[in-house]
């Protein structure tokens, strides 16, 4: 199939590009424009036969128009993820995550694309109120950032029911792995550790998550292209079990092979009204709709993690700041 990922040179959309042309597909791959002409993730891909990549971004209507065009299966991964600035510019959040995927609803539909994958977020949930959490738990926005991807679910899942427009909306919870940003909190506690860090600085220790290793998700994005069952559908995609922060870190020393004072640190720590306190998944609707279920544990996970960031050294002190 010919296939569109936005968002193509960021942690996950570079996975999964890689594994689309790994399964024969080609792909045409928007990467945000850089004058630089950085790929960001990709970069190692240049000269790959199938692949297309292309600078701009989500926000401009007629560009997105021209890429949807002639494919497939669009995947959207493109969006403003970091949490704490969503905060401080929340009308850019708006305008990529809400507008944006607008933009990509309205092109899909008018091309006839055959399947749209909409990336969503168990950030949606807020804190729950009940678990595990189950797809049709209340949609709660703790943050600037989940309520503008409550509002991209609720299109795509608008424009499913409004105009047929064969959309999945895929809801990872907390994906790590391999070129995660340096903000997320496993490649910030690995950093460290590989650093040499004499203390380990931290915020809040007491929060859950259900933490997925990225060939996991992105395993579940290749078996939506062909779900059709889960057309209409929102599917999470998460192991089922929940870590604290701080059992995360004791963990991340055991991988690593260091013991190191944890300290908690104010700056490091969300408003109190706006963390999140477990985010735990019921996978069963992607079991039954998709036939995913995680494969990767979460010690396996941390030292695929811990291996590529020794292997990126150079970049280990941005992680550790």
């Amino acid at each position: 199939m010919r296939c569109l990922v936005t968002g193509a040179g960021g942690f996950i959309g570079s996975h999964l590009t890689e594994a689309l042309l790994a399964e024969g597909h080609e792909v045409r791959a928007l990467v945000r424009y850089s004058s630089t002409g950085s790929w960001g993730f990709l970069g190692t891909l240049r000269g790959t036969p199938g692949l297309e990549v292309i600078g701009g971004d989500v926000r401009d209507p007629r560009q997105v128009r021209q890429l949807v065009d002639g494919v497939d299966v669009v995947h959207h991964l493109a969006a403003l993820i970091g949490i704490p600035y969503s905060y401080e510019a929340p009308h850019s959040y708006v305008a990529t995550n809400v507008e944006g995927t607008l933009n990509v609803l309205d092109a899909a539909r008018d091309a006839g694309t055959s399947r749209v994958v909409i990336t969503s977020t168990s950030e949606v949930y807020g804190t729950a109120l009940s678990v595990p959490i189950t797809e049709d738990h209340p949609r709660q926005a703790q943050s600037p950032y989940s309520a503008t991807k409550i509002g991209a679910d609720a299109l795509a899942i608008a424009w499913a029911r409004s105009f047929d427009l064969p959309v999945v909306v895929l809801r990872p919870f907390n994906t790590y792995g391999p070129r995660q940003s340096a903000r997320a909190v496993i490649p910030t506690i690995l950093g460290q550790l590989l650093a040499g860090a004499t203390e380990l600085r931290l915020g809040s220790l007491h929060p859950q998550r259900d933490l997925t290793e990225v060939s996991d998700t992105v395993r579940g994005f290749l078996l939506a292209m062909t779900a059709d069952a889960a057309v209409g559908r929102e599917v999470h995609l998460g192991t089922g079990s929940a870590v604290s922060i701080g059992e995360l870190a004791e963990l991340c020393q055991d991988v690593v092979g260091v013991r190191v004072p944890i300290v908690t640190e104010d700056a490091r720590v969300r408003p109190s009204a706006s963390e999140v306190e477990l985010l735990l998944s019921d996978n069963r609707l992607a079991a039954e709709l998709l036939g995913w279920s995680p494969q990767v544990s979460l010690r396996d996970g941390l030292v695929r993690t811990a291996g590529w960031l020794r292997e990126h050294r150079l970049a280990t002190t941005e992680y550790a700041r």
